[in-house]
């Protein structure tokens, strides 16, 4: 099977670099376009557009699973975070974060560090469909990668939800997608350290999943618990979601925005590794589902359905580091084991006090360094690497927001009233209820 992966490897690569050759032939844009080589071009162009539109889709599931774990008075705050995030999280990539990312470090730099800038390109310039865009333009690149870097705050969006200042996470957000997630993201896709290094992670499960996961959780130590979450004899009270049928629907949603997310990863529209890919995707998503439902009839005495959604989600967090280079049995394999794993590190956060009303920590931290190991363990890759990298990761992302979340709330403080808490972020943020006809206020 890696053979074979291997194989498909090099069949795609020859495929780019003959788009690259019919490129390099032509003077402009309009000669290269009556070329043999504009059809394979055109089609790998067009399969990364439709990959950012299902990317783009990911973040709707976000917002609806996160309101659907959430209590109905703090709907519309959730959802305009989300709206926030996406809109300011392209828009500062476009001005810092694409440049910084993909900067292609020079042989002699350290690749920690690059320059960002604003992407004024010429679209018809023909060198864009050479070397690095042989397989889609310039702008493709942009967008597609743009809806990846918005992620990595949504995440943190679930984990900190119903008691964070909505002014302090706006700044918050547009730091880490804007100049955290590029820097450290450059390391491995932008040809810096970590990849010279032989670090492999095929779509994020650390540059995106942990990194974000481990973004939360340093949030959540300064944030501290909702209200209520924790009696003072010890004991934990439950804060229920208001709709376990939005939170359906969002994961859902997410279960299909990752077919973009790993399948346009592949970087061309190779039918045999696209496919691929697919499949390893789905499978490690149903081995992480039913390894999340079994596991908390189990332990929680009942099949638990946030447990079995979650388990969902980090089936797909723990494959997207290898589903183009492990096996497809070793794909349900890391997706089983990322099920378990999210059961046992939610009950885990919350026994030692970290709230995370979504299982954010879990699901995309832990399981996402879980992924990028198994990447070592399954696949060609060395588990020593792996676990430099993934390490990296997520104590930068820890370090950086702990610090910088620390900053902000020193200079104008990250949580809302107690009394604003209990009425609702809805009304004490917003000055609107998400359902005017049913509203119901509760601890």
């Amino acid at each position: 099977m890696k053979n074979l992966l291997r194989n498909v490897s090099v069949l795609a690569l020859a495929g780019v670099a003959a788009a690259s050759a019919y490129a390099a032939d032509y003077e402009s844009y309009e000669a290269f376009a009556e070329s043999d080589g504009y059809a394979l071009f055109t089609v790998n162009n067009l399969w990364l557009l439709i990959s950012a539109a299902l990317v783009f889709t990911m973040h709707l599931g976000f917002s609806t699973l996160e309101v659907g774990l959430t209590q109905q008075k703090n709907t519309v705050n959730i959802l305009f975070k989300n709206v926030f995030i996406l809109a300011a999280g392209v828009l500062t990539y476009a001005f810092w974060g694409f440049n910084a990312m993909y900067p292609g470090f020079a042989d002699d730099s350290a690749g920690i560090f690059a320059m960002g800038s604003w992407f004024g390109v010429d679209n018809a310039d023909v060198s864009l469909m050479t070397d690095s865009y042989a397989a889609y333009t310039w702008w493709t690149d942009f967008i597609f990668q743009a809806m990846f870097a918005a992620t990595a705050a949504t995440i943190v969006s679930g984990a900190v939800a119903e008691r964070i200042k909505l002014s302090s996470f706006m700044v918050f957000a547009v730091i880490l997608v804007g100049f955290a997630y590029p820097l450290a993201g450059s390391w491995k896709w932008g040809g810096g350290w970590l990849d010279r290094m032989g670090f492999y992670d095929f779509a994020g499960s650390s540059i995106v999943h942990a990194f974000g996961g481990f973004a939360a959780l340093a949030c959540v130590l300064v944030l501290g618990p909702r209200k209520g979450k924790y009696t003072k004899d010890g004991k934990i009270k439950p804060i229920l979601g208001h709709s376990m049928p939005l939170a359906t629907i969002g994961v859902f949603l997410l279960f299909l925005g990752w077919f973009g997310f790993n399948g346009g990863s592949v970087l061309s529209a190779d039918p045999l590794l696209v496919s691929y890919v697919f499949v390893t995707t789905a499978l490690a998503a149903c081995g992480g589902a039913i390894a999340s439902m079994a596991t908390s009839a189990i332990v929680l005495k009942k099949p638990d359905l946030s447990m079995a959604l979650n388990g969902i989600l980090a089936g797909l967090v723990g494959i997207t580091a290898g589903a183009d280079s492990v096996g497809v049995f070793s794909s349900i394999i890391i997706g089983a084991v990322a099920g378990v794993l999210v059961v046992f590190a939610i009950l885990f956060f919350d026994k030692i006090k970290i709230d995370d009303p979504v299982g954010a920590i879990s699901v995309h931290g832990v399981c996402g360094i879980w992924g990028t190991l198994a990447v070592g363990i399954f696949g060609d890759f060395s588990v020593g690497v792996q676990l430099i990298g993934t390490l990296t990761y997520a104590a930068f992302a820890f370090v950086f927001s702990i610090i910088v979340f620390g900053a902000i709330k020193a200079v104008m403080g990250v949580r809302v009233s107690e009394e604003e808490e209990f009425e609702g972020l809805d009304i004490g943020e917003h000055g609107q209820e998400a359902y005017p006809d049913f509203s119901i206020t509760s601890r």
